[in-house]
């Protein structure tokens, strides 16, 4: 099992979760291979973009069935307090919301449990039209985990993660959609080709904007709107100093399309 990275033109990487056999199920070692990518492309300034799949057929078919019997089972023998196990676990995956850069989860096939969580700490999401998704801890009698109650609330409002988180229930991508859980959805074989469509028109844009932006996003998630003046007029005094302004200016005046030099 592996994360392979494949660097595409204009900065945009695509990473995916490769471990066909278990359904890219969630696994340490598949956790430390995605850490590892994520701290590969943290401090790379040529990454504009990153774009998250699976290896056919699925998406993540969420955590592994052998790794939760184990756990269960130690619990229940020896009294064993698996609090840090888990902590310890989902770090792991969620290195993926400290990527610079707005990350996109092509969800080209089923994302369950664990697996949907990864995609839900992603920016945006395209889903597969027949992809059957959900959260369906409930179901195992687990609660959930990897941050799955902080990130849908966020993502579909209160009232419906609650009804999802609560009963389990599986949903299609097209379902899934209409409820605001991804961007669009698209027949199952086209998820990765208009995620890396969707990821090259970002790539076209200002490198140091969108970057600011994706900083800027996240922390509207706890700033009042007092917090949120003071961080967009430092952002835009960056701005007023970048050769990306000066060049979007000028192929505005010019009416031309910008090429962003991304300093």
């Amino acid at each position: 099992m592996s994360v392979l990275l494949e660097r595409l033109d204009d900065g945009v990487v695509l990473l995916t979760l490769d471990d066909p056999p278990r359904m890219n199920a969630m696994t340490a070692d598949m956790g430390d291979a995605l850490s590892a990518r994520c701290d590969e492309l943290r401090e790379d300034t040529s990454v504009r973009v990153v774009v998250v799949t699976g290896a056919s057929p699925a998406f993540s078919a969420g955590g592994d069935l052998g790794m939760l019997e184990d756990l269960a089972r130690r619990t229940r023998d020896s009294g064993f307090d698996a609090t840090d196990t888990m902590i310890s676990f989902y770090r792991r995956f969620l290195t993926i919301r400290e990527l610079p850069v707005p990350v996109i989860a092509a969800i080209n096939g089923h994302a369950i449990g664990a697996g949907l969580c990864v995609a839900l700490a992603c920016d945006l999401r395209i889903l597969g039209s027949a992809a059957k998704v959900g959260l369906n801890f409930s179901q195992l009698g687990l609660h959930p985990g990897m941050a799955g109650t902080w990130l849908l609330p966020r993502i579909v409002g209160q009232q419906r993660a609650a009804e999802l988180l609560y009963t389990g229930r599986i949903i299609t991508g097209e379902v899934a959609t209409g409820y605001g859980l991804a961007l669009e959805h698209v027949a199952n074989d086209e998820v990765l080709p208009r995620a890396l469509e969707l990821a090259s028109e970002i790539a076209a844009a200002s490198p140091v904007v969108v970057r600011q932006l994706r900083e800027t996003l996240r922390n509207t998630e706890t700033d009042d709107i007092e917090a949120t003046l003071e961080r967009e007029g430092a952002a835009q005094s960056i701005s007023y100093g970048t050769r990306d302004l000066e060049e979007g200016l000028d192929a505005a005046r010019s009416r031309r399309r910008p090429v962003f030099p991304g300093h």
